[in-house]
This record gives C-alpha cells, structure tokens and sequence, in this order.
C-alpha cells in the first residue's frame, strides 16, 4: 500500500476514539483484500443521529459449488472500534437481489456469530472477512435476477439499523420500495457491476432466475486471491425458492443448530482453556515456590554442615585435653601427700612476704567474721567484742599497706 494512502486513513481515523488500533486493523484487511478500498461517509443511526464514519467497500472472494465469485460488502466500523463491532451489510447491484437466510435480512444486513461474540482484544477485520468468506461459501447472500425484474438494489429505508435492532417488531422490517440509496448513505452508483472473479459463471440463481452476465464492454475482473476452501450445500428448487420468500425451511433451521453448537463448543472450550490456564498459573507459582524453598533448604544445610565440622574439631580437642587431665591425675595419684603450705613457692623474698601478708590479712578478716557471730549469739560481751575488733582492724590495716607497698616495690599491677 502506498505511503499517501496510509496517510489518507490516519487522517480519516483523527476522530476516533482508538486510532492507531483501527488503523493496524484496516491496513491488514487491505493487505490481504485487495477488492476493498476505504472511504469515510455519513452513517445515519436507527434515531436518525448522523455520523461521519470509515467503511470498507469492495468484493471478498468467496467459492461456492467450485466457482469463486465477488460478493459485494460494505464493513462500518465505528468510532469506539475496535470495543464495539462493525455494521456489515451486503451490497448487491441493480442486476442482483439479496438473498435472505439466517445470515443476512432483506435489506442485506449481515448476522454472524462473530459479531455477536466480537471482542476487543481478539476480533478484528481480517477474522471478520474470513468468517463472511466461509459462511457466504454455503450461503450465497445474493442472486442474479431473472431479466423482467425492476432493478431494484435493495428495499430502501431512510437509515440503517444498529446491530440488535431491527427498526420494528419484526426480525426483517418490510419497508416500502424506492429505487436508489440516498447519497448520504454512502452507497455506489446502481451502475456499478461486481462481475464473478475470472469471468468465470454468473452468481447463483434464485429459483428460475436468469444467469448474470457481464456487460459486453466491461472485461471480465480477474480474481487474484488464492481460493478458500469450502464445503458446498447444495440446495433444492424448494430449498432456494423458500429462501428468497423468507420462509424458514430445514436449511435455516439446520445452520440455526450449527451455530448454536458451535457457539456451545466455543463456550465450553474457552471456559476449559481458562480452567486449563488458572491450573497451569497455580503450578507456575507452586515451582516458582518450590524452587526458592530449594534454594533456602540448600543454604540451611550448607550452614549445617559448617557447624557440624565445627563441633566435630571441638569434640576432638576436648577429647585430647581429657587424656592430659587423666595423666595428669594419673602421675599425682602416684605421688605422697603434698603440705599445703610447702605446695606453694614463691621465686623471690619479696613475693613470699606478700603471700604471708595476704594468708594473715585473709586470717584476720575470718577472725572479725566469727566475733561477730559470737557477739550475735551472746557467747562473747560486747566490750570484748569492741576491744578485740579494733585491734584486729588495726593489724588488718597494717597488713594491707604492706601488700600494697611490696607490690609497689615488685613492680605489680596496682
């Protein structure tokens, strides 16, 4: 596609509530349909409320029996898209007539299963087109005429219905005859023709109807899209004459049940897959989970194995400090009995007075103690108790200061 037409679509789409969104959607249904072409026209609403809007008109290849052919559509997007669904219609020339089915109303709106389910975040254009492509496969939307009918493109009305309404109490309204779409509904001329793809045969008949042929100075319109596979229905004379009256016959009723079940089995698989998906997300979260548990045991047990090897050297070395001792009292046990006061020696006169010094000063200390004790019991008065303590603090007093200065002397710690 070119640049200027890129261009031209953005400028179209500045009024739009999700530009860039739409834009992505539209270039990729003219990439891949090259008989559509984008245009901005006045949509007018079920209340008469006019609106400029983007459509894309054009022909989709659609094979049907084998034979590919150009139906005519026109796609209305609105300005909200993609939150709310395009408004398709069918859009036959004067030498075609809508052929009504559970699919499409005789004034060629467009119900599909996928408009009625269409979502933001997983329906767009190129599906849509797809979905029309299959279903006009086993239901073409329009017929030629048999040559003594009025050319008349479709049972005008002054404004297109919304999806979900109808403009009436009835499914397919009836509105009286006019010829011509006024021009604000954005439709093309009555001369325009969409001749079948590769002048290949005209479009289905609608019971006894004449077979479309294409003007004899237009070229045939060479098809350039590859087919799309399709399973035929072929129909009977009852069948198609019933469907261009808009009576419901077995058909309408057979792709009824289809659609429902088909819309069941989409239901119950989107709800399994969801179920599948919460289960998975649960798993994620229960390894994420287990993985850090992992790492954390790891850790724990790293931490373990320090502090056992730790224990276990603490263990020997107390096992060889048990062996010293039990020699140590095995070689004693050996020995006579020691004095007390020969077990200790000093190395120096001065350090021996300051153990003599201490033994009586701690003597002394005893002696106050236990005076005290017979004072409190009454063995001792207490004038012989005052006379005794104060010649006993006075030695003790004496005892101290000697230790002090020998300690001094010695070269000690104060």
């Amino acid at each position: 596609m070119l640049v200027q037409e890129e261009a031209k679509i953005k400028q179209l789409l500045t009024k739009y509530q999700n530009p860039d969104v739409t834009f992505r959607d539209i270039i990729a249904a003219l990439k891949e349909y090259h008989g559509l072409a984008c245009k901005q026209e006045t949509y007018v609403f079920s209340n008469r409320f006019q609106m400029m809007l983007v459509n894309l008109q054009g022909v989709i290849p659609v094979t049907y029996m084998g034979v590919i052919y150009n139906f005519p559509v026109c796609i209305w997007l609105m300005d909200t898209h993609p939150n709310n669904a395009p408004v398709c219609f069918v859009k036959p020339t004067p030498d075609m007539s809508i052929k009504m089915s559970c699919y499409v109303d005789q004034n060629g709106k467009i119900y599909l299963p996928y408009l009625h389910d269409w979502s933001p975040a997983s329906s767009d254009l190129l599906g849509l087109i797809q979905v029309m492509i299959c279903i006009f496969g086993e239901h073409p939307p329009v017929y030629s005429k048999p040559k003594y009918e009025t050319a008349v493109p479709y049972p005008t009305q002054p404004f297109m219905p919304m999806p979900g309404t109808s403009g009436g109490g009835t499914p397919y309204p009836p509105y009286p005859p006019r010829p011509g779409y006024p021009p604000q509904m954005g439709y093309p001329p009555a001369s325009t023709a969409y001749p079948p793809a590769g002048g290949g045969p005209p479009y289905p008949t609608g019971g006894g109807g004449q077979a479309y042929q294409p003007p004899p100075t237009q070229q045939p319109q060479q098809h350039r899209y590859p087919p799309y596979p399709t399973q035929p229905q072929p129909q009977t004379a009852n069948a198609s004459a019933a469907a261009g009256t808009g009576t419901i016959t077995e058909e309408h009723i057979r792709a009824s049940l289809l659609s429902a079940v088909e819309d069941k089995l989409r239901r119950r698989l989107d709800e399994h897959f969801s179920q599948i998906k919460a289960e998975l997300d649960i798993l994620q979260q229960t390894a994420n989970e287990l993985v850090q548990g992992k790492g954390k045991l790891e850790k724990l047990i790293e931490r373990q194995e320090k502090e056992k090897n730790e224990l276990e050297r603490n263990i020997t070395v107390l096992k060889e400090k048990e062996k010293d001792l039990e020699k140590a009292i095995s070689r004693l046990s050996d020995k006579e009995d020691i004095d007390v006061d020969e077990a200790v020696t000093t190395t120096a006169p001065l350090y021996k007075q300051i153990l003599n010094a201490y033994a009586e000063e701690a003597a002394t200390e005893d002696t106050i103690y236990y005076m005290s004790e017979a004072l409190r019991r009454g063995v001792i008065d207490l004038d012989v108790f005052l006379k005794q303590v104060r010649s006993l603090s006075r030695k003790q007093f004496m005892l101290r200061a000697l230790m002090q200065k020998c300690r001094q002397k010695a070269g000690l710690a104060g």
